[in-house]
């Protein structure tokens, strides 16, 4: 049976290993849990997954493979998936509502167990049987203050335990992300240095300090450990971006956050010789590419933001612009920023399964040596690594 849970995982794409799976067996084996699902489940998401990013993964491939609560209970109380298709709702008015009984979560799962045994039909309203639509603290689509969902939606979305619930679904390194995951994500681009006034115990000096004063108290203070990164971002606004707006803000937010020394300019579609830091001002206040060129020193790490769709022409061709007649091409504006920070990505929020249909983004991707990540936690952590570097 464990076989075939092995090569679930597999197959959707988590990185088990046979050393991890005999882990599990050793462990089941020496009876370190309950003979439950629940048990069963954080026990094999301990040994088996090594990474929080495979969590959301793992609950949907563990869904798939115990198909919800069949496990959980004994073999002669499964509930067949028809009893549970919604076919009415029912409106209660508040006095009903405060009216229903609580179980409280121990007796919901005894009486829970209970029903399962006694059940032998679909139940539609009601009460009491497991059902949809009704009052019961079982099944779905009713109004309880209290239940188990079993299938289905929520009706009043109050239930105490869902089976089936997936976590995890932020950590999913496939999936788009949001402010919090980019902050941890950024994390990785970090070197510290101490900075400013000393305002911060030194605990490792306090000690020293300590033992050669013959054990009488010497605090000693140090400056608070700062990120020491400076970071250059670029981003492209206006035309298709429009699609990618709220995922462009999260990441600005949390680069504000995350970098102390940052500082950011607007382009459009492509680089040229003016950028811009307010975008209601663009036409009026434009700082020239060659003085943020030379503004920033050589170690600043750059990073360009922005979906690389656009003509080929905006990219190769003097005059190329959709807005006037630039003299010289975006391409060469391009050439000039990796020249003059040696560390460079650009992050893509475009769907990378679209990059291939792009003309634009395969030449975007050589100008940038391939260092062009989509906007996902796992292209984020991946270009974080490289700037690192």
């Amino acid at each position: 049976m464990l076989i075939d849970f092995f090569f679930t995982l597999k197959d959707a794409k988590i990185p088990v290993t046979i050393k991890e799976f005999l882990t599990l067996l050793e462990a089941m084996q020496k009876q370190v849990i309950d003979t439950s699902l629940d048990d069963f489940y954080y026990l094999s998401r301990l040994t088996l997954v090594k990474d929080e990013a495979h969590f959301d993964k793992f609950d949907r491939a563990f869904a798939q493979y115990f198909k919800g609560i069949d496990g959980a209970f004994a073999d002669n109380a499964s509930v067949p998936l028809d009893w549970l298709v919604q076919r009415m709702k029912r409106e209660l008015t508040p006095e009903q509502i405060a009216a229903l009984e609580k179980f409280g979560y121990d007796k919901l799962l005894e009486r829970l167990q209970e029903l399962l045994k006694e059940q032998k039909e679909r139940h539609e309203g009601g009460s009491k049987w497991i059902g949809t639509g009704g009052t019961s603290p079982f099944g779905h689509g009713g109004t309880n203050p209290e239940g188990v969902r079993i299938g289905g939606k929520g009706g009043n979305r109050s239930a105490v335990k869902v089976w089936e619930a997936r976590s995890y679904q932020d950590y999913d390194d496939e999936r788009e992300i949001g402010t919090r995951n980019i902050k941890v994500a950024l994390r990785r681009l970090r070197k510290f240095a101490r900075q400013g006034a000393a305002e911060e115990l030194a605990l490792d000096d306090t000690i020293r300090a300590t033992a050669s004063n013959a054990g009488y108290l010497d605090i000693r203070m140090q400056p608070e450990r700062r990120n020491n990164i400076k970071v250059l971002m670029l981003f492209d606004v206006g035309g298709t971006m429009d699609d990618h707006i709220e995922r462009t803000e999260e990441l600005f937010s949390a680069a504000r956050s995350e970098f102390k020394n940052m500082e950011f300019f607007y382009f459009h579609n492509c680089v040229y010789d003016y950028m811009w830091k307010n975008n209601r001002r663009r036409h009026s206040e434009r700082f020239p590419t060659w003085d943020i060129l030379r503004k920033y020193p050589p170690d600043t790490r750059l990073i360009f933001v922005g979906d690389a769709t656009m003509s080929p022409y905006e990219i190769l061709q003097r005059g190329g612009s959709v807005e006037y007649n630039n003299e010289e091409a975006g391409s060469v504006w391009l050439q000039r920023f990796t020249t003059a920070f040696p560390k460079f990505v650009w992050l893509n929020p475009e769907p990378e399964g679209l990059w291939q249909y792009r003309q634009s983004v395969g030449i975007i991707r050589q100008l940038m040596n391939h260092r062009m990540h989509a906007l996902t936690m796992s292209g984020l952590e991946q270009a974080m690594r490289l700037l690192s570097k």
